[in-house]
């Protein structure tokens, strides 16, 4: 009922039943283990600890870094930090100030968080002139500057040194010349995980300047909070060991406290259970109130709401930013509806949408559009929001497209641009959008042709297989995300019982029943189905534990819905 094709993953079943044993954990586990870890050399580390972060000083860069920073401490220069505007950036702001802080020396830095109204993505020259005339004598840009050459050399030019710590680095591009740079993907650079975000890379450099301190061990656990938020909110590889340790050290963290006022507010609003906090509630509950701040406002509210130590000016802060992500939830859907429609007009391999801003285009939630868009098409997506002679952009690509190098081979029409091979942003003059749709379609076209959308699917369950026991072992493989898969479990010929909708039509919910067993069943965005599901059918999902008002129950939650085949219905 969704049009997508079950592919079972491929899986080396020998390899499977050894991990269950290795593991101590059920079949179906074992084998998500053995798809998402299929080195046998490699298996899953259930149980991540500090030992999987590495040595900060493997890092190109991290000693003439280090020893920059100590000068300026040591001359009494000022510092600014310039990082970007979303989780990521602003987490790796939090991080390095936290670090100065602990220095002894915050008073002398100051932190800028770029406008994306008015300077857009990136370190700007504007940026590197005001720190200049306000004096200040070094620069740490954090999810910025590897590609802001301009800006990098008018800082020096006006006698301002630069430290950048960053990860955008798309292959073969230059690096700024005459800045100190912590960059993993740089080719100079032996660092074992390069895949780390910006918010990882400055908490490798808090490692670096305070690993000496006596508190050290419990300064990690709070640099670590932060960490694992931008880390997950990045969809930065969590196959990555380190990355791994990082998310789940965070998340341990988190969910056991302390907390300061300001993050304790954030959570409160987030409607996060301190206990039960998941990379999900990263994903869908703390990161978009985050996110939310910088796309329709200015970022530096989170700043000041995770630096604020008094509860009541913490939680006016936090209602203010919910509030903020109330307004933000409300102009994305709308636009969302309109995309779609625009989508569905398109026959193109990549989707390009647009609209002017003052008709609710607005360029503060194109990207989650763009996402949404993507998803329900299964083609890589732009929508653009056009702002008089410049249009402003945000691109997701599917898994056939790299979507840096799509902006590439158009990049003679763009002002700007820059990101992720999944993810990235853009600026182009509004009267060159034809020839940037047609562009991207040109790409698509000489790369692949329209992929055949499929839901993989890690194995099949009963219903009494449904329980308590697979949630607990599949979550012991978490995190989740990028570079490891969500596990999808089928199960075959269910019954639909007690068939109904919630979340005022959103949300439809039954239940599937094998002998003394119930599970609840929950398919978003399909309430409209009441009525109308057949007997007999396939689900395809995500089991987990849905707790309210202190009661816990395991849920099966559908990504796919099919007719069960007539020869299951025999069975």
């Amino acid at each position: 009922m969704t049009g997508m094709v079950w592919n079972d993953n491929a899986v080396d079943e020998q390899y499977a039943k050894e991990l269950a044993l290795l593991l101590d954990v059920d079949g179906l586990t074992a084998r998500v283990a053995a798809n998402r870890w299929p080195d046998r050399n490699a298996p899953p580390e259930m149980a991540p600890t500090p030992a999987q972060f590495h040595d900060p000083f493997l890092m190109h860069g991290m000693k003439e870094a280090v020893a920059r920073v100590e000068l300026a401490i040591a001359q009494a220069q000022k510092i600014r930090i310039v990082t970007d505007y979303d989780v990521d950036g602003t987490t790796s702001s939090l991080v390095l100030q936290a670090t100065f802080d602990l220095l002894g020396v915050g008073d002398a830095v100051s932190y800028h968080i770029p406008s994306r109204f008015d300077e857009g993505y990136g370190f700007s020259v504007a940026a590197a002139k005001c720190a200049a005339e306000d004096g200040v004598g070094l620069i740490l840009t954090a999810d910025i500057g590897v590609r802001d050459h301009d800006s990098v050399a008018m800082a020096k030019q006006l006698g301002v040194d630069v430290v950048i710590l960053d990860h955008h680095l798309p292959d073969g591009a230059s690096l700024p010349e005459g800045a100190t740079i912590l960059c993993p993907p740089q080719e100079s650079c032996n660092y074992p995980n390069p895949a780390l975000c910006a918010v990882g890379i400055a908490f490798k450099f808090a490692t670096a300047m305070l690993s000496d301190h006596p508190r050290w061990e419990q300064l990690q656990r709070s640099f670590l909070k932060l960490a694992a938020i931008g880390t997950v909110a990045d969809m930065v590889s969590l196959y990555v060991p380190e990355n791994r340790a990082i998310v789940r050290l965070g998340l341990e963290a988190l969910n056991s406290g302390p907390h300061t006022a300001g993050l304790a507010a954030l959570l409160k609003v987030s409607r996060t259970d301190v206990g039960s906090i998941s990379e999900d509630d990263i994903g869908f509950k703390i990161g978009p109130r985050i996110n939310a701040a910088g796309r329709l406002a200015r970022a530096g509210l989170v700043v000041d709401l995770l630096r604020e130590r008094d509860v009541r000016k913490a939680d006016e802060l936090a209602k203010e930013i919910d509030e903020i992500n109330k307004k933000r939830r409300t102009i994305q859907n709308e636009l969302v509806e309109k995309a779609l429609r625009a989508a569905e007009n398109s026959s193109a391999p990549f989707i390009v949408v647009s609209g002017d801003e003052q008709d609710g285009w607005h360029r503060g939630v194109v990207g989650i559009v763009a996402s949404r868009v993507k998803e329900e098409t299964g083609k890589s997506t732009a929508v653009v929001s056009i702002q008089g002679e410049f249009a402003v952009g945000s691109v997701r690509g599917n898994e056939e497209t790299n979507v840096v190098s799509a902006l590439d081979s158009v990049s003679h029409l763009l002002v700007k641009y820059g990101g992720h091979p999944a993810a990235a942003g853009f600026t182009l003059r509004s009267e060159q959008l034809d020839q940037f749709s047609q562009g991207l379609a040109d790409f698509s076209s000489s790369t692949k042709g329209l992929p055949v959308r499929t839901e993989p699917v890690d194995g099949w369950a009963t219903v009494s297989e449904v329980n308590q026991t697979l949630v607990t072992n599949l979550s012991l493989l978490g995190p989740y995300g990028m570079g490891v898969a969500r596990p999808l479990i089928a199960i075959r010929g269910v019954s639909p019982v007690q068939v109904t909708s919630r979340a005022n039509g959103g949300l439809l919910v039954f239940r599937m029943r094998e002998g003394g067993e119930e599970v609840e069943v929950m398919w978003w965005g399909h309430g409209d189905l009441v009525g109308k599901l057949p007997p007999l059918v396939d689900l395809l999902g995500r089991p987990g534990i849905n707790t309210f008002r202190g009661r816990s129950r395991v849920q099966f939650v559908v990504t796919a819905l099919r007719e069960a085949e007539e020869q299951e219905q025999k069975q």
